[in-house]
């Protein structure tokens, strides 16, 4: 086992649960937020899950998933964008629960728990069949284009699953106003295409053909 990745991907998961612990919980102002330990419990255990097969099966994938930082200018005021939605949303969520000023049913709160794993499922069958994949957008040495799977539905499986899971993430938390706030992912993760279709028309040869073949980017029929 590489010791220098472990390590890279433990501090990374305990900085998030302390970060997504702070912004959920302070705002809450208690602990007894179900909502937010729902959310927790599902977003990290399969995260956590999901790392140690990589770390296992394919430590490079693993790598190429910790490693955040971008090159291409557009994708940096991307990120920034995301970071600011993360935390309105998260803030607004606690707030919700101290203030009561909207309660979703249960019925509501558990639906969005199952959207959520079925987005995680996505996230993993994509990641089993993109070895290229990147939390960058770039184009990899001896990079190929990928069009079976779900590659053949859509051109961009990654963000159909981040679609759902980010979406569901503020109806777990029982949170109305969140979820307006998480709306803004739309235009964010149109921005990122844009870009990251250039990028790869301009340097991954047959990705151009291959969007002739795939119509739709993110959700068949609709985008």
């Amino acid at each position: 086992m590489n010791s220098k990745l472990f390590t890279q991907a433990i501090i990374k998961v305990i900085s998030g649960v302390i970060l997504i612990g702070v912004l959920l919980f302070v705002p809450a102002g208690s602990f007894s937020y179900w909502n937010g330990w729902l959310l927790m419990s599902v977003l990290f255990v399969p995260m956590i899950v999901a790392g140690f097969v990589m770390m296992k099966l394919s430590p490079q994938l693993l790598q190429k998933r910790l490693n955040a930082k971008e090159e291409q200018s557009e994708q940096k005021t991307v990120i920034v964008l995301s970071a600011l939605m993360f935390l309105a949303a998260f803030i607004v969520a606690g707030l919700n629960f101290r203030f009561g000023w909207t309660i979703l049913p249960n019925w509501i709160v558990y639906a969005a728990t199952a959207v959520f794993l079925l987005g995680y499922m996505l996230y993993a069958e994509v990641l089993k069949e993109n070895a290229y994949l990147s939390r960058t957008v770039e184009v990899q040495q001896n990079q190929k284009v990928i069009d079976t799977g779900l590659y053949g539905i859509v051109r961009h499986p990654m963000y159909m699953s981040t679609f759902l899971l980010f979406l569901s993430m503020p109806l777990i938390l029982g949170s109305v106003i969140s979820f307006v706030i998480m709306l803004a992912y739309i235009p964010i993760i149109a921005k990122r295409i844009r870009n990251e279709e250039r990028v790869l028309e301009e340097g991954l040869e047959g990705y151009s053909d291959y969007k002739k073949k795939v119509k739709y980017k993110v959700i068949p029929l609709i985008w």
